[in-house]
């Protein structure tokens, strides 16, 4: 930022009045009538028309851990042989963690 050596000096007393000034304007502003709304709880109350999904059941195929694969012993993912980063005996990480 360039500076203007030109312009006139403020004196203490003129910075003392301005930083009052906007501490009285931050303290008018904190307590102002606006509520902080947690938008995480709004959400929980939240429901959508028809989407009861009590019912609702997930269907996953489970498929087991391959030859060419590795479990991370970071993030605790299967990952393909490619990714492996380093592997320390029973302990392989993958680049993701590394």
């Amino acid at each position: 930022m360039a500076t203007d050596y030109d312009t006139p000096r403020k004196t203490d007393e003129e910075l003392h009045e301005e930083s009052l000034e906007e501490l009285k304007a931050r303290r008018s502003d904190a307590q102002s009538g606006q509520v902080d709304i947690d938008e995480e709880e709004a959400a929980e109350n939240l429901e959508l028309p028809g989407a009861d999904l009590s019912g609702e059941e997930l269907a996953v195929r489970v498929v087991p851990k391959q030859t060419d694969e590795f479990t991370c012993s970071g993030c605790f993912l299967v990952q393909h042989h490619t990714q492996l980063a380093r592997s320390d005996g029973a302990k392989s990480i993958c680049k993701d963690c590394a």
